[in-house]
């Protein structure tokens, strides 16, 4: 009698134990995993999100999560009256590359100075987006760019932004870098340098109280500077001044280039204006940059992950 109840303690205790593992896995199987785009940087596209079809995941998710989010672009593009899907970028470099003055640009000891440049020195065809002032505070830009998840960065003087700068706000929710472009939009040349470095400290000041970030970027109005500029500009903790490579209207392209023609790295310059100033409105404008960008090959890519 006293084998047969040990070896049914036995044949309990392993029943138990079984249920526990059993349990236990199942409790496993119903924790919720990363959901679908958590932890994706603000502005990334969807192929580029952390989850199990993320970096994480393997070849075949990847690739997968992949065709899904150009399925989605696609399906963006077709809505907002573009015959091609934007190309995707490729994943930025681990190291940034090292950015100095375009030759022609430089100023009398420059060398200690914020750099100033047109193109980022990359091989890969990607291009970058920027937008100047504020003026235009358009809604249906912020939906495009998100639907189409088109990368880009704002340049912004609070003189245009200031009656609206919510606008922004909700700008940066989605992912879109806000940069420094003076208080005033003066020409700073024809400025000191006390006055300038109100200009920029100014400007770098409200927009880190506004938006909780101190740009690390400047554009001067006009494109113009001086030493003072830049020495203002290092002043107020800026790292770089990105001008442009080529400028996007509605209806057109400029080009700064002789060869009237994209390049790796370079920098697209556009406005926030509307039908009241242009021919078309900021939307004509992505139609127009994008068609060109896409045609020639080239993605669009963050300028942050590259300066």
């Amino acid at each position: 009698m006293g084998k047969g109840v040990g070896r049914a303690g036995r044949r309990r205790a392993l029943a138990a134990a079984l249920l526990a593992v059993l349990l236990g896995s199942a409790c496993a199987a119903e924790t919720p995993g990363p959901r679908e785009g958590a932890g994706a940087a603000p502005g990334r596209s969807a192929g580029e999100r952390t989850g199990p079809a993320g970096p994480g995941g393997s070849p075949a998710e990847r690739a997968e999560s992949r065709k899904r989010a150009q399925a989605v672009r696609a399906a963006a593009a077709q809505k907002w009256g573009l015959e091609r899907t934007p190309l995707t970028a490729p994943p930025p470099p681990a190291v940034k590359p090292e950015i100095t003055t375009r030759k022609g640009f430089e100023v009398e000891g420059g060398e200690y100075l914020p750099p100033v440049f047109t193109t980022v020195p990359v091989t890969e065809r990607v291009v970058f987006l920027t937008i100047d002032d504020g003026r235009e505070k358009d809604p249906e830009l912020l939906r495009m760019m998100s639907e189409l998840q088109i990368p880009y960065s704002s340049f912004l003087s609070d003189y245009v932004i200031n009656d609206n700068y919510g606008y922004f706000r909700e700008m940066r929710d989605l992912g879109v870098s806000l940069h420094n472009h003076t208080l005033n939009h003066r020409y700073m040349p024809g400025l000191d340098y006390a006055a300038q470095k109100r200009e920029i400290c100014g400007q770098q000041d409200n927009l880190t109280k506004l938006y909780g970030t101190r740009p690390p970027l400047f554009r001067p109005p006009y494109g113009n500077y001086n030493q003072d500029t830049l020495r203002a500009a290092r002043a107020c903790g800026v790292k770089a001044v990105p001008l442009w490579a080529a400028e996007a209207f509605p209806d057109r392209m400029e080009w700064r280039e002789w060869d009237r023609d994209l390049h790796p790295g370079d920098i697209i310059l556009t406005h926030f204006r509307g039908t009241d100033e242009w021919e078309g409105s900021m939307a004509d404008m992505v139609r127009q940059v994008m068609r060109t960008v896409t045609e020639k090959g080239y993605a669009v890519a963050r300028l942050e992950d590259y300066v």
